[in-house]
C-alpha cells in the first residue's frame, strides 16, 4: 500500500512540475509585444535573404518543380468523404 501511495504523490508532482514549466514558457511566450514579434520575424527573413546568395545554399533541383501528385489514397478519401482536396501547407 505504502508504494502505491508513493507512486501517487509522484504522480502528484510530476503534473504539478510540467503545469509550473508550461506557464512558465507561456508567461515568457506572451511577453513579447507584437511590434517585437514583427521586428525579429522580418530580422529572420532579412537574414534568410542574405544567406541564400551564397552559391554553396543554393538548391541543386531546377526552380520550376511540378506540383506533387496527389496520392491515390488521398483521392480515395476524398471520394468517400465528399471533401475537397487536403491542403497542403
Amino acid at each position: 500500500m505504502r508504494l502505491s501511495k508513493l507512486l501517487g504523490v509522484a504522480g502528484i508532482v510530476g503534473v504539478a512540475a510540467t503545469g509550473a514549466v508550461l506557464a512558465r514558457h507561456e508567461r515568457s511566450r506572451r511577453a513579447y509585444s507584437a511590434e517585437e514579434v514583427r521586428a525579429r520575424l522580418q530580422g529572420r527573413v532579412a537574414e534568410t535573404a542574405s544567406a541564400s546568395l551564397d552559391p554553396d545554399l543554393a538548391p541543386d533541383w531546377p526552380a520550376e518543380v511540378e506540383p506533387p501528385r496527389r496520392h491515390p489514397m488521398e483521392a480515395l478519401l476524398s471520394a468517400v468523404m465528399r471533401i475537397g482536396p487536403l491542403r497542403r501547407f
